[in-house]
Parts: structure tokens; sequence; C-alpha cells
């Protein structure tokens, strides 16, 4: 969803002034389950996080959960968003490391008015009322009134998933495409570079994304490497571009050979091939700086 991503969408829900509603029910759908980007989700105030692949049973009972079991939102002067403490258990090695009870926090019964606590020392407590449940559910509050889940949808919606598996091939080679002529480019115009590694990036968070959602976790894994190596700051030589194509060519080759799954021993030595292929980049690179600083000492 280039240029916005989940996190910015989080991120405007819970604290842009234009936002609706800044308690509504966020589930995260995404194939970028690494742990950095699920703490990111949650420190924004995301409610669920769901890694994909999923099915719609899945997706389906973690609704109703948001729906029947709504959570607390908590408000201090760095964090808004659901009570990140779920069970009332103890805490790990009982060391809890909130300075604050809840008979501590300020308790907020609407959300009409929202005002950031004024010190670090403030908490707020926010138990709105859950209108959710009565407009989703027909008017039962009850959850168990609601009968048998609705297996001929979530049939429909898995269906759904697998015809749009069929297409994922196709979109997956255009951008990958797109990605070769990003680099044809890069090489061509060095003077632009930046803004085409910009672009590189955001197709990279694309194929991260989407490729575990269709059956390719090997597209997450190779599009979140390539996401990481062409984050803003990155190097932006010809060393860079040959590991952008590294990634495209072991990703077609993933596409090519329908390497579903991890893809077992052929998925590792993908892999193992990927990354031989970064270091000799990286060994080419600095050998390239030590023959330059060679050559400027003797001049």
């Amino acid at each position: 969803m280039a240029p916005i991503n989940g996190l910015l969408l989080c991120r405007w829900c819970r604290s842009a002034k234009e936002t609706p509603n800044r308690m509504v029910p966020f589930i995260m759908l995404s194939g970028a389950a690494d742990q950095d980007y699920v703490s990111s989700a949650r420190d924004l105030g995301a409610t669920e996080f769901l890694a994909k692949p999923f099915s719609g049973e899945t997706v389906y009972k973690k609704i109703l959960e948001v729906i029947d079991f709504p959570r607390q939102f908590v408000m201090n002067q760095n964090y808004f968003g659901p009570d990140r403490r779920r069970r009332k258990e103890p805490p790990p090695d009982d060391h809890d490391r909130r300075e604050k009870t809840e008979q501590d926090c300020t308790v907020v019964y609407s959300a009409e008015k929202m005002v950031k606590p004024k010190t670090d020392s403030d908490v707020f407590l926010f138990k709105p009322t859950n209108y959710l449940r009565e407009k989703c559910a027909g008017g039962k509050l009850n959850p168990l009134e609601r009968g048998e889940l609705p297996t001929a949808l979530i049939e429909q919606a898995e269906k759904k998933l697998e015809r749009a598996a069929l297409d994922f091939t196709k979109w997956a080679q255009d951008y990958l495409g797109r990605l070769s002529d990003l680099c044809t480019q890069a090489l061509l115009e060095p003077g632009r570079r930046t803004q085409q590694f910009t672009e590189i990036n955001q197709v990279a968070l694309e194929l991260r994304g989407q490729g575990g959602t269709f059956g390719y976790p090997l597209i997450s894994t190779f599009g979140k490497m390539l996401f990481d190596s062409t984050r803003e700051g990155c190097r932006e030589d010809d060393a860079q571009v040959e590991i952008v194509k590294a990634h495209v060519d072991a990703m077609r080759a993933v596409l090519r050979e329908k390497i579903a799954g991890d893809g077992g021993e052929v998925g590792k030595a993908l892999i193992a091939a990927l990354r031989d292929g970064i270091a000799k980049q990286e060994k080419a690179r600095k050998a390239a700086i030590a023959e330059m600083k060679q050559q400027a000492g003797g001049g």
C-alpha cells in the first residue's frame, strides 16, 4: 500500500486530529511479521496483529474478539492505545516495568474529550461504552446468542483468497520488472539514485507484505532483505545496484520454479546463494575503496 503502510495508517488513526474515532479497533494484517515490525505496531497502538498467511476463519474470530472483549485504552505522554497488558497475571520474572497500577490512574468513561496528560506521572485510562458490539452484533450483546460460525461466508472468503493467489505470480513479476527497470535507470542516471532507491524500497515493502499471503513466504523473506538493505541512508553505489539485482534474480527463481512454503533445501540454497552474492559485492566494494585510497595516497 505504498507510499502509506500499515504503521503510518495506525499512527494516523491513533494520533491525528482528523481521525473520526481514535479508539477504533485496529487489526493489522502483514507479511512483515518480524519482531521489530510487530513491536512497532504495538507501540503505535495496534489492537491486534495477524501475520500472513491467514485464514478467513482466523480473521473472523479476531474481529469477534475485539468486538466482544474490548481493551481499555491507556494514555500518557508517550503512548496512546489499547492496554498492552492483556492478562491479569504476574509480569515476567515478577518484575513489573510499569510504575503505576490501575488504582493510580485517572479513569475516563467518555471518548468525547481526549487531552494528553500534562506530566509524565499522569496516566489516563479510557473505558468507553462498547457501542461497537451493539452495531455489529445485531443487538445481541451476548456472544453465545449468535449461533455457529458463518461457515458459508468464511468459505467464500477463502475462495477469494485462492483466486487472488492465482493472480499473485503476474502481479509479482510486474513488480520485479519494475525493480529491474529501476536498476537500469540507476546505472544510467546515477544523479537520481536517491529517488530510485526510495522507489525500490517501496516495491520491496509490497513484496515483503504480500508474498506470504499467497503461499510464497520466500518472496516475503527476500522482500524483507531487500527492504532492509535499501532503507533511507543506504549506500547508492554500483555495488548496491548489483545487490538489488541479486534479490530480483532470487525472487524470479522462486516464481519460476513455483517454490511454495519455505522451499525446503531449495529455499535454503537460494537464501545462501543470495547472501553469498551480497557478501561478494561487499568485498568488491571494500576492494574498490581501498584501491581508490591507495591511488589517492600515491598521487
